[in-house]
């Protein structure tokens, strides 16, 4: 047994540290709350699981002893951290994580409540004591502050000192020790024992025999991340020890590693690294794949890792050797190559790769694919931005000349200047199309995707192409066909978009099977694309809703998710869904099942996905219900009955007439809106509504169907309820109403 002041007294001394495999900090301060409140109650927290081992067979993160014996934290890393925050104001040494969840605690003394610090609640009010303050001075300061309250001094006092005496509080110790106990078989004891959460991956199994050897590898690899993520590329420290892995031996498993030393790790990466920077400037420069959305086929640039690696003097030989594997990369991510079993892809190409360069892996991607890469107009059937085939379009409007439907000008960063920000236009507008009657899937079409200035798409706003193609055509003779546009006036028309959507299809084929057979033969002109970016645009509600549903998740502590997300059976390469947003790790990375927020689910392999250990939410609010639900638990905040807050019949009525009216007027039922009704009353599900950062599904279901009038926002403005919210809250029903074009 071990008392928390001894354990957090050995982490200041560092003896107590964590091994270099371990995940970092990933608790919310809802996690935090609930283990003060059980820890406080007397309740159970569970023990702590140490492997004692001499300096040498581990890697350690945070300072380290000269000498002696290491104790290394293997479960209880989230509670000690925790709690080491709390009770010391800082996070200790090791620490990798968000601090704030644990900074700012405050113990209300007269409802023995755990709550962060708000001023607008606790200034002032000597009730709410700071948590870590009473720690770190024990109570003397706060019995001047309650001898203004005779009544309850000693009822205060007697709260407050069973709060300081957690330090006391023991831990049950279990022990791993022993030289037999190498990092093998404790990753596997800590796999085991986390069988909670997510298992250490063979990355990460392999990483920790890397930096058993070399200490500081996982931060020269991290901050090599970080300088790609500040050009605007995102990766993940597996995907960097890919490309390492193919570098340092030609093979794709991770095991791999166990036969290289620390010199030949560092040397591999830093050639890895330099290969990478030569792979992005070319898909940037020459593609005009430009950032983080739009970079294809991230699994198949450790393939060209390996190819330069094995290329005299590790460049590209001339432009066309390097035209030519950029006619592999574009293939191999269109496809899916690796989007099954990676491993054995990868495998496989690597031997190519060494045995025939890069016309091999052509010939053997052209078998693959049953001897076709023919680009078909049925290709360009997907719809959303995460579809494999958007950034084949801005490919094509960045190499092929695209010009800006307002100022005739092509889409480039030299010829742009500040207007270079590009936004995603929707040729038949959204509004348009969902009066018309055509479906989610149908008005994101990626054919009904084009690229234009900032400036243009504003000033085009809600008109119709039949309206703006022809004034756009009469002032700048050319530019529909820059953009692959069917020039037949009748396709213009809402009535005909679907015969529209077929002929831009056709067009949009030609074109990028045009410009990879010039890739592939060496025919496509020179050039260096400068970076653009494309920007976010206000008016798409169901954008805005997942926007606010990501700051909405991150207030609730949990981590940022990949937004249209494409997620693959591991099997056979099938692609399941292109998620609205994925977390693949779970809410919290490392703790739970992945999730998945799939919003056309028809279109999509929900049981499959299921079947693989998905969650899979087809809505946000139930996702945002799912979160606050988690976190009330981990608070202990479940026990706690909280009557729903009494409103004015009038209110009542017309929350359930506009469930009724959207039921029968616009073919809406909004089946988690009643429950909410039923759960929380009225005027407390109109506040939940109100106060979270996304809009509600029925709002974005409603702006769809053109009947902003039948939301929550419009029935909240309404000058009889106005007394019943405040000012706050009926502002941030006026600005979504007039944001979306709601008078």
């Amino acid at each position: 047994m071990a008392t928390l002041s001894v354990l957090l007294h050995q982490i200041d001394n560092g003896t107590v540290l964590l091994p270099e495999f371990q995940r970092g900090y990933v608790w919310n301060r809802d996690q935090v709350r609930g283990l003060m409140r059980s820890l406080y109650k007397g309740y159970p927290v569970g023990g702590v699981l140490i492997w004692e081992t001499e300096p040498g067979p581990a890697s350690v993160r945070g300072a380290a002893p000269d000498g002696g014996v290491r104790r290394l934290l293997l479960d209880g890393q989230q509670r000690i951290t925790s709690l080491y925050g709390v009770m010391r104001g800082r996070a200790p040494a090791f620490f990798e994580g968000d601090a704030s969840a644990f900074t700012g605690l405050r113990f209300n003394v007269e409802e023995e409540a755990f709550e962060f610090y708000g001023p607008a609640k606790m200034k002032d009010d000597v009730r709410w004591v700071d948590v870590t303050r009473l720690f770190a001075e024990g109570l003397e300061p706060f019995i001047k502050d309650f001898a203004q309250l005779p009544d309850k001094f000693a009822i205060y006092l007697e709260r407050l000192n069973r709060l300081k005496n957690i330090e006391h509080r023991e831990f049950h110790e279990e022990k791993i020790t022993g030289p037999d106990k190498d990092v093998d078989v404790v990753v596997d004891i800590f796999n085991r024992v986390n069988s909670g959460g997510t298992a250490l991956s063979k990355g990460d199994l392999a990483l920790a025999k890397i930096c058993a050897q070399w200490a500081p590898a996982r931060q020269v690899m991290r901050e090599h991340l970080n300088n790609w993520s500040a050009a605007g590329f995102t990766f993940s420290l597996d995907w960097l020890l890919r490309n390492t892995t193919a570098v340092a031996t030609g093979r794709a498993v991770f095991t791999a590693l166990n036969e290289v030393s620390a010199e030949e790790f560092e040397t591999a990466l830093g050639k890895a690294v330099g290969y990478v920077g030569s792979v992005l400037d070319a898909v940037s420069g020459r593609l005009g794949l430009d950032h983080d959305r739009v970079l294809m086929g991230r699994y198949a640039i450790p393939v060209i890792s390996r190819l330069l690696h094995l290329t005299s003097g590790g460049n590209f030989t001339d432009s066309s050797h390097r035209d030519r594997v950029l006619y592999w990369y574009i293939h191999s991510a269109l496809w899916g190559r690796f989007a099954g079993s990676t491993e054995t892809a990868l495998a496989h190409d690597y031997e190519v790769a060494e045995r025939a360069g890069i016309d091999g892996l052509i010939t053997a991607l052209e078998r693959w694919r049953g001897g076709n890469l023919e680009i078909q107009p049925h290709d360009f059937e997907g719809s959303t931005q995460g579809s494999r085939f958007y950034p084949l379009l801005y490919m094509l409007t960045r190499v092929k000349g695209a010009r800006d439907f307002g100022s005739g000008l092509e889409l480039k960063a030299e010829m742009l200047g500040k207007l270079a920000s590009l936004q995603v236009h929707h040729i038949f507008p959204k509004a348009l199309l969902y009066r018309e009657g055509y479906d989610r899937s149908q008005v994101n079409a990626i054919a009904n995707f084009c690229f234009l200035t900032q400036d243009t798409n504003l000033k085009i706003n809600k008109r119709s192409p039949e309206d703006y193609f022809a004034e756009a055509q009469a002032k700048h003779p050319g530019v529909l066909a820059s953009q692959w546009i069917p020039e037949d006036p009748a396709l213009w028309r809402p009535e005909r978009y679907l015969d529209f959507l077929a002929a831009r299809r056709e067009l949009l084929a030609e074109a990028a099977q045009s410009l990879l057979t010039e890739l592939r033969d060496g025919a496509l002109g020179a050039g260096q694309l400068g970076p653009i970016g494309v920007s976010e645009t206000q008016d798409d509600v169901r954008a805005a809703q997942i926007k606010g549903m990501v700051e909405a998740m991150r207030q609730l502590g949990y981590v940022e998710p990949a937004l249209d997300s494409e997620i693959a059976d591991p099997a056979d390469g099938r692609v399941l869904a292109v998620a609205e947003a994925h977390w693949p790790e779970g809410l919290q990375t490392g703790q739970g099942k992945p999730v998945v927020l799939e919003l056309d689910p028809e279109s999509s392999d929900v049981a499959r996905l299921e079947e693989l250990g998905f969650m899979v939410f087809t809505s946000v609010d139930a996702l945002l219900g799912y979160a606050e639900r988690l976190n009330r638990t981990r608070a202990g905040e479940n026990d706690v009955d909280q009557p729903a807050e009494h409103a004015p019949s009038e209110f009542d009525r017309a929350m359930r007439s506009i469930y009724d009216r959207a039921r029968s007027e616009a073919n809406y039922h909004a089946s988690y809106f009643l429950s909410m009704l039923a759960e929380h009353g009225s005027l407390a599900t109109a506040r939940k509504l109100l106060n979270t950062p996304a809009v509600s599904d029925g709002f974005a279901a409603l702006w769809e169907r053109g009947r902003l009038d039948l939301t929550v926002e419009a029935l909240v403005v309404q000058p009889q309820f106005a007394s019943l919210f405040s000012p706050a809250e009926i502002e941030i029903a006026n600005r979504r109403l007039g944001q979306f074009g709601y008078a």
